[in-house]
């Protein structure tokens, strides 16, 4: 599964990550925020949150808006 990762200028192009490199990071700490783009599709999204759950992690998920526009969000994820 590939995710996207929020964008740090709105200009480029998000970069994307596989489920298991987000696994990987939680081996040195299990305690984590990942930040990501508004082009996943939810779908994916509470995918990646039922495999986190299925490996014994807790995940709080949410949606962040950073402006006016109703286009303005970014998903964030934190795994503990």
């Amino acid at each position: 599964m590939e995710l996207k990762l929020a964008r740090i200028d709105l200009n480029t192009k998000p970069k994307t990550i596989s489920f298991d490199k987000l696994l990987e990071s939680l081996k040195e700490d299990a305690n984590a925020f990942f930040y990501f783009d508004k082009t996943n599709s939810h779908k994916d999204l509470m995918e990646a949150i039922k495999k986190f759950e299925g490996h014994g992690l807790n995940v709080y998920f949410r949606e962040i808006r950073y402006g006016l526009d109703q286009d303005d969000y970014l998903y964030q994820v934190h795994v503990f």
